[in-house]
């Protein structure tokens, strides 16, 4: 999905595969536990074998954490145009029996893909971004199985007991996401001297349309200025802000010029926003 991806923002960009210089890829899905999906799909994405590739395992604020580590290597001069991919299959990885139905309800698979490069004018491009993470939440959502675990990775007793699900905390995620979401974005628009009212869209991961619609009325944002697609795809994590991003410059909704603001919040806790002229 995420080559498939890939192949559509080049096209679109009217970028050759050859032309990338970087490849950043993000997932909770990955096909193998290691390496990184960045490199399985090195020589499928077309890119030049020696371009260096790098996973970024941030969830549901990859996009924003990977747009701030992509910007900072092209303002370095180092790189020139980076590849930015999301890519999530949950459906192979999710309890659908009824012990999982409360969280196997809310994911989807998909996967969205951007190609960055220097901006063109002055005053365009990635204005400003604001990251955080409170680890001390970081069991409230998670898959707690891991290598660290004794005796060892998998035993049928973790398995019985559905330990290589994720699990959610959906009250506590909420309440922190609502709560969250309007500060980063808060201090994003900050650092790039703007108010919310000056957007003409905004971007939010779409984990849940009840958040959406309340950092939406916190920030008193009119309908006209939100897109909203969690009702097409659910919950694809990673892939989430991409695949709206793509969504609404196809379809016209974001045009060149224009402000664009995308804030996300999930797993870790982490969290993050930017605003951008796109």
């Amino acid at each position: 999905m995420g080559v498939h991806a890939t192949k559509r923002a080049l096209e679109m960009a009217q970028v050759k595969a050859e032309e990338i210089d970087f490849v950043i890829w993000g997932t909770l899905s990955p096909d193998h536990y290691f390496p990184g999906n960045s490199a399985w799909a090195q020589p499928q994405l077309g890119v030049k074998i020696g371009t260096p590739c790098m996973d970024i395992r941030n969830q549901c604020s990859f996009f924003v954490y990977g747009l701030t580590v992509a910007d900072a290597l092209i303002k370095s001069g180092a790189y020139k145009r980076i590849l930015l991919i999301g890519s999530e299959i949950h459906s192979t990885g999710l309890d659908f029996s009824e012990r999982g139905r409360d969280v196997a309800v809310l994911f989807g698979d998909g996967a969205g893909a951007v190609v960055l490069g220097p901006a063109t004018a002055e005053g365009q491009g990635l204005l400003a971004t604001d990251l955080g993470c409170d680890g001390t939440y970081a069991d409230e959502l998670a898959i707690t199985m891991g290598s660290s675990v004794p005796p060892t990775y998998v035993t049928a007793d973790k398995l019985a007991t559905g330990e290589q699900f994720p699990k959610m905390n959906g009250k506590l995620v909420f309440k922190q996401a609502v709560t969250t979401m309007p500060i980063t974005l808060g201090k994003s628009l900050k650092q790039a001297g703007v108010h919310a009212h000056d957007l003409d869209l905004f971007i939010a991961h779409q984990a849940n349309l009840r958040i959406c619609e309340f950092v939406q009325k916190t920030l008193e944002l009119s309908d006209d200025k939100i897109y909203n697609n969690i009702h097409k795809y659910g919950n694809t994590t990673a892939a989430s802000i991409p695949i709206a991003l793509d969504e609404c410059v196809r379809s016209g909704r974001l045009k060149r010029g224009q402000l664009l603001a995308v804030a996300a919040f999930g797993a870790g806790f982490t969290w993050g926003s930017a605003i951008i002229r796109y």
